[in-house]
């Protein structure tokens, strides 16, 4: 084909967000709208705030990890296989 493209396959396809995230190894900014694109993909919810936070009010399905405690120990529990959304809300 001219100019060095090809044409499409059927096999061919735009990766989902799981694919595109698992070539990268830096956390990315994302707005609400990719949080609830993640999230029906299957990602993995944290929120980093203390305990007592978390307690008062936090997103459904989070899981709570306060930052402090955010170690190797604690990363090893998610499954690599999805992504995870690590949130804080802190109006202080």
């Amino acid at each position: 084909m001219p100019g060095g493209g090809r044409d499409a396959t059927p096999d061919d396809k735009e990766p989902d967000s799981r694919d595109r995230n698992k070539e990268r190894d830096v956390p990315i900014e994302i707005d609400r709208a990719g949080v609830q694109r993640l999230l029906a993909e299957g990602a993995q919810l944290v929120e980093v705030l203390p305990a007592a936070d978390y307690e008062g009010e936090h997103l459904p399905g989070a899981l709570n990890i306060p930052l402090q405690e955010l170690d190797r120990k604690a990363v090893a529990r998610f499954s690599r296989d999805a992504p995870v959304i690590v949130y804080c809300w802190d109006t202080r």
